[in-house]
This record gives structure tokens, C-alpha cells and sequence, in this order.
């Protein structure tokens, strides 16, 4: 009857731990079990091996996976009915568990008579119940594992084995991405530190699209909720999914951004050059004429930050563009003028005219920019309404303004500016332009055959 109890249960552990099991025979087994704590515990070594719960430790660390414990039980005859199991050695790789023999008890105490005991031996070391039979946790839930001396390197190989355990669980469990709705394993996704899971293909498409189109901000974890926050993705996620060629442009558009995003920064006037330069530390409220100074780290040439022209001192005014001077007292003078013919022949007329044409277009490019769009009042980029709402989101900063009077909205509510009585735009999300032929009769042809 033993022999029947003692196969049927050997069966039962192996349909349901057949990772767990190094050898089986009818009367012994041997065993591997990792421990697998379920949710991120805080994990400390302490120096004292008598009172682990007093004793002095070093900083904690936050584990889901312990080292398993290797455990060789031999199986008597008169096992199940008659005696428990016999544990003939026990054993934690890494030697992170210095209270073998204690565990060695508590486990033989686990045994009811009659009954197998095999996979309650098991579950008990898998879930890391038995750290708290231990007495190895203390009353704030730190798991404080006692060692003869607290070595730094005994946390750093529990850190290690932690990441190479919850990878491997990690590549063999099947996710749904995010994107495709896809069931893949995880060793063909990516999760990225959000926690948020989607397979590589998806994931290299849409950030590579993101990078050749110049939308940075967009680089990152395509889950609506995490859209919404606007997190982007980390270099460390980056290098993982897209290409170095990508990564490095990545890269480059992220410091572009970064310096659009600080108005105080000058690109440096020399055309071979235009490195970025930022703006010397000065007292904001000081009237003196140094905050315009500006000098280039890349090649050496200082400037003024208002005219772009070499730097002319803290005192003296911005030079007037002399070619700005020129068209204005050619415009000035009567079409067809004898003073208008002597400044053609002077500088050249194709060279008046040029610069007369260049003033006249950058005059009506003003004029339609002041017209027809409005300035982001984040970054002072120019945008331009072709159809929709009043509710506008800049491209460059992701700055919420309103299209109709340029105010800075909510991110989280922006449709309370145009819901507030009161307000300037109360009603005015858009703008409803009916043209009144539109409402007149108009004939329709054939009509006045029937």
C-alpha cells in the first residue's frame, strides 16, 4: 500500500513542479526549488546569526526572487502510512540561507501522519512561507537573512540572481501587446519601466517612424495612460528597440529640444558655426547692457544677442542695419525719381531691387502672420488653424493655448476656458461662420419643367 501512496504522490509532484524535480526513484528524490516571494520584498543581511530580528544590517535591497534551495529526501517503506520522509541533505545555493538545519525541522514537522508531505514541502519552500516560521522577518515586512558576516557582495549575488530570474520568467510568459493585440512570448516583446508590455516589431515601427518624423516626445510607452502623462522613453529603453543610426538622431533631437525649450539660448551667427550659447549669469532686475553679451564656446566669437552683430559694448546702441536704411530712403523717394535712378546706378538696380523685393515679403509675411495665426504662448511658434476647434496643442512644447485669444490652457481641462461664463471665449470652441447666401433660396435646375 506504501509503494502505491508513495508512486502516486511522486506522479502528482511531477505533473505539477516538473521544473522542480533533478532525480526521481521510488525511494528517493531530489529536488530544486526556487523561492518566489510574489510581490518586491525589501531583503537585509544581518551579521548576527542568533538574533536575526536585532541585529545590525546593511542597506536592504528589494527582491522577487531568492536562490532555490536544494533539497534530497529519501523515502523510507514505511513512508507515508507509518513515518515521514527522510531529508538527507538541505541545501540553499549561494549559501544565502545560513539556518539550513532549522529549515531541515520545520519541515519534518510539516508531516501528518498518513498523508504525503512532498508538495507541501515544496509549496512551503516556493512561496517563502517558511522565512516567516524562521522568525527571518521582522514587524515592518523586511526579510532579514542571517550570515556569519555580512558580506556586500552576498547582496549583490542575491541582486543578480533576482534580475536573471524574473528575465527568464519574463521571456518564457506569453503578453498581449499594446499595439497589435498580439499573444507573444516575452522573449520577442519589450517591457519598459512603466511596466507596460509590447512586442519588438510594434514597438521598433512606431519609434523609428517617431525618430525619422522628428516627433521625440512621441518616443515612448504607447499605452493611452502613459500618453496622457507624456512619459518618454529612457536611452537604455531606446537602445533596445531601434537602430544606433536611430539612436544617435534620437539622441541629437532630444538636445535640440531641450535648447528650444530654454528661450535664452542663441544659436551663434556665424554661418559655419551656429553652435547653441546660452545666456551668461547676470542679475535679472540689472539695467546694464551686459545681459545682450554673448559669447561663443565653440568658436570664440562674442556678440550681441539683439542684433547678431559683433559685440559693440554694454553702452552703445544696436547698429541699424544699413541695408535696412537703404531700402527705407528708396521707398521713400517718388517711383521713377532721378534720386531713385542715382541709388540704382550706385549699388547696382538688380541689387536695389532684390533688397526692396526681400523687405516687401518679409513686410507681408509679418502682416499674415499677425492676421491669420496665433503665437503659442509657450514657445512663440506660429500656428495656424485650417478647420476644427479653438483648442490647440503646440507641436514643439505641448503647451494647451486657445487659437481665438492665445491663452495658456489646462492640460488636464481644457475645455473649461471656452465652458466659463465670464470668459472672453465663453461658447466660442468654434467658430460658427454661416455665410448668408448660403440661407437664400436658390432655383434648382429643371425645377419649373414639372
Amino acid at each position: 500500500m506504501n509503494d502505491e501512496l508513495r508512486e502516486e504522490e511522486l506522479q502528482v509532484l511531477e505533473s505539477i513542479y516538473p521544473d522542480y524535480i533533478l532525480e526521481s526513484t521510488p525511494k528517493s528524490i531530489r529536488l530544486e526549488v526556487p523561492v518566489e516571494l510574489g510581490i518586491p520584498r525589501r531583503v537585509s543581511v544581518v551579521a548576527d546569526s542568533s538574533k536575526a530580528a536585532s541585529s545590525s544590517s546593511g542597506p536592504s535591497v528589494k527582491l522577487t526572487y531568492l536562490p532555490p534551495i536544494l533539497l534530497s529526501v529519501s523515502l523510507p517503506e514505511g513512508y507515508p502510512t507509518e513515518c515521514s520522509p527522510t531529508i538527507t541533505s538541505v541545501h540553499a545555493t549561494h549559501s544565502w540561507l545560513s539556518v539550513e538545519a532549522q529549515l531541515a525541522h520545520i519541515l519534518r514537522q510539516a508531516w501528518v501522519e498518513g498523508e504525503g508531505t512532498l508538495c507541501n514541502w515544496v509549496e512551503l519552500i516556493r512561496s517563502g512561507d517558511f522565512l516567516d516560521q524562521l522568525d527571518l522577518v521582522d514587524k515592518s515586512g523586511v526579510i532579514r537573512l542571517p550570515h556569519p558576516e555580512p558580506q556586500p557582495l552576498l547582496s549583490q549575488i542575491l541582486l543578480a540572481y533576482d534580475a536573471t530570474a524574473a528575465s527568464n520568467e519574463f521571456s518564457q510568459t506569453s503578453f498581449s501587446c499594446s499595439i497589435c493585440f498580439a499573444s507573444l512570448k516575452g522573449a520577442r516583446c519589450v517591457r519598459l519601466s512603466c511596466s507596460h508590455v509590447f512586442c519588438r516589431s510594434c514597438l521598433q515601427e512606431y519609434w523609428g517612424f517617431c525618430i525619422a518624423e522628428g516627433s521625440v516626445e512621441r518616443v515612448g510607452c504607447a499605452d493611452p495612460d502613459c500618453v496622457k502623462e507624456a512619459r518618454e522613453a529612457n536611452e537604455e529603453e531606446v537602445r533596445r528597440v531601434v537602430s544606433d543610426k536611430e539612436v544617435i538622431r534620437w539622441k541629437w533631437l532630444k538636445a535640440k529640444k531641450a535648447i528650444e525649450k530654454d528661450p535664452t539660448i542663441i544659436h551663434c551667427p556665424i554661418p559655419i558655426c551656429q553652435a547653441p550659447v546660452p545666456k551668461p549669469v547676470t542679475d535679472p532686475n540689472s539695467s546694464s547692457g551686459w545681459d545682450r553679451f554673448r559669447s561663443c564656446s565653440s568658436c570664440g566669437f562674442n556678440f550681441c544677442a539683439f542684433c547678431k552683430h559683433t559685440w559693440h559694448g554694454p553702452l552703445s546702441e544696436c547698429p541699424k542695419s544699413v541695408t535696412h536704411s537703404l531700402v527705407m530712403v528708396y521707398l521713400d523717394l517718388p517711383e521713377g525719381s532721378p534720386e531713385r535712378a542715382a541709388l540704382e546706378r550706385k549699388f547696382g538696380k538688380g541689387v536695389v531691387l532684390k533688397l526692396v523685393k526681400d523687405y516687401e515679403e518679409e513686410q507681408s509675411t509679418g502682416e499674415w502672420l499677425q492676421s491669420s495665426t496665433t503665437a503659442c504662448p509657450g514657445c512663440s511658434v506660429h500656428v495656424e488653424k485650417s478647420l476644427g476647434c479653438n483648442h490647440m496643442m503646440c507641436a514643439k512644447c505641448q503647451q494647451h493655448f486657445c487659437y481665438k485669444c492665445g491663452a495658456k490652457l489646462r492640460a488636464l481641462d481644457p475645455y473649461a476656458h471656452f465652458s466659463a461664463k465670464g470668459s472672453g471665449c465663453y461658447g466660442q470652441l468654434f467658430d460658427l461662420h454661416r455665410d448668408p447666401e448660403e440661407d437664400e433660396w436658390q432655383p434648382i435646375e429643371g425645377f419649373d419643367l414639372l
